[in-house]
């Protein structure tokens, strides 16, 4: 598997899993993939660094960049977020300052928003991995968020 951070035209970044590259331009060519907030199927991968070890090579004891011809490691400080996009820790502010916390009710109640058994809102939970199939297969949109536990943050 590989793991690729894609990009729509609205500039909603998001990862996809695929078994190779040639399976994501494989899907990219059948129109298959689409944003998961905005829907639009024009997604792009982004830049990724590339990190290589050398064979029987201890790992590097300091960060370094890499170099422009690509291999060495690349620290995440070391890449900055493109002009005008939110970090993520950024994107996680927003999030946790701009959604209810269910919980671990997220799945339920996110059925009762799409239903229009509850008042419309944004909400943030946690959900299995089988849970949010079964939302997704409702045509319910929901995205998994990196977001860490806040006795985690600095």
């Amino acid at each position: 598997m590989i793991v690729f951070e894609l990009i729509c035209p609205d500039q909603h970044r998001f990862e996809g899993w695929f078994s190779s590259g040639a399976d994501f331009d494989a899907q990219k060519g059948r129109g298959l993939l689409e944003c998961p907030v905005c829907g639009k199927s024009e997604v792009s991968k982004l830049p990724t660094a590339k990190i290589r070890r050398q064979e029987g090579a201890a790992a590097p004891t300091e960060p370094t960049s890499a170099p422009a011809g690509g291999g060495g490691t690349v620290t995440p400080s070391a890449v900055p977020p493109a002009p005008g996009m939110p970090t993520l820790q950024q994107m996680v502010a927003y999030v946790l300052a701009n959604t209810e916390n269910v919980g671990k009710n997220f799945a339920e109640e996110a059925r009762k928003i799409h239903y229009k058994e509850a008042p419309e809102r944004q909400i943030r939970g946690v959900a299995t991995r089988e849970e949010t199939e079964e939302l997704l297969d409702e045509g319910i949109p929901v995205m998994p968020l990196p977001i860490p536990n806040p006795s985690d943050l600095h």
